[in-house]
């Protein structure tokens, strides 16, 4: 391996830590980024697939306590034991049922630069719309959520199956128009992150197996800890800005994001 593919797995990976939990696709950024770099094919999405584990366990560990919680399987009120891992459940549950049976015509034909400028765009445009029109904040509290929004969560987490479109960015949008409190739905959308792309994760690498070679090892250890630390920053950096102000510059660099896209690849 030489130099540019060490480069290359630096940069994937703080591309993929920085956007993977806030709303501005993540998908989106490395497909981008794998076409400015000349990274792509068979490998580099499984590459991509791999660093996507270090993202998810920075969220692991920095929610270890809530995680170790709902291990606790007690019967409790909250986000806790049970009703927790229910919560959890109803979420993923709408992706998991949809995500396989359109898989394969996602990778097919929206993994391209122009339809993730669209997912970008529309995405911006709803999260400028949101922080508008937002109804009357009645949540505060992940313990205070119910199933009702926890699945409603989930069918909008389902609009980021459209590459460009960010599950964080359509998850934390839908709890927000249910009245959920900014802060809230963020650190909820982190936590319902985790089951869902875990299990996308599993999906892709048991299907991209076989492009995998022992030799590629210390690059794909590069990119997942690059990912992991990029993460954990984004993260806790993430959850201080969404407690005192409004996702606006969110929607408006994705809409300048998508017209660059569009300028320079169209």
């Amino acid at each position: 391996m030489n130099s540019v593919e060490w480069i290359n797995s630096v940069v994937l990976g703080i591309v993929e830590g920085v956007t993977e939990f806030i709303p501005v696709s993540s998908t989106g950024h490395l497909i981008i980024a794998g076409h400015l770099l000349g990274f792509e094919g068979e490998k580099a999405s499984t590459f991509e697939v791999f660093i996507q584990l270090g993202a998810i366990l920075s969220v692991v560990i920095l929610y270890r306590e809530r995680f170790w919680k709902l291990c606790s399987l007690k019967k409790e009120k909250g986000f806790l034991g049970v009703q927790g891992l229910l919560l959890l459940f109803l979420t993923t549950l709408p992706a998991v049922v949809l995500g396989p049976l359109v898989h394969g015509f996602i990778k097919r034909h929206l993994f391209n630069p122009m339809t993730v400028a669209a997912g970008l765009s529309l995405g911006g445009i709803a999260i400028l719309l949101t922080e508008h029109f937002r109804p009357k904040v009645r949540l505060r509290g992940i313990d205070l959520l119910t199933w009702r929004e926890a699945l409603s969560i989930g069918f909008f987490q389902c609009l980021a199956l459209w590459p460009g479109v960010s599950r964080s960015g359509a998850t934390i949008i839908g709890a927000m128009t249910m009245g959920v409190e900014r802060k809230t739905a963020a650190e909820y959308s982190f936590l319902a992150a985790v089951p869902v792309m875990f299990a996308a994760v599993t999906f892709d690498l048991f299907k991209s197996h076989s492009v995998l070679d022992r030799s590629d090892l210390p690059l794909f250890g590069v990119g997942f800890l690059v990912s992991f630390a990029a993460a954990w920053f984004t993260v806790k950096s993430f959850i201080r800005l969404v407690g005192n102000h409004t996702l606006n510059p969110f929607g408006w660099y994705r809409i300048a994001l998508a017209l660059l896209i569009l300028w320079v690849l169209g």
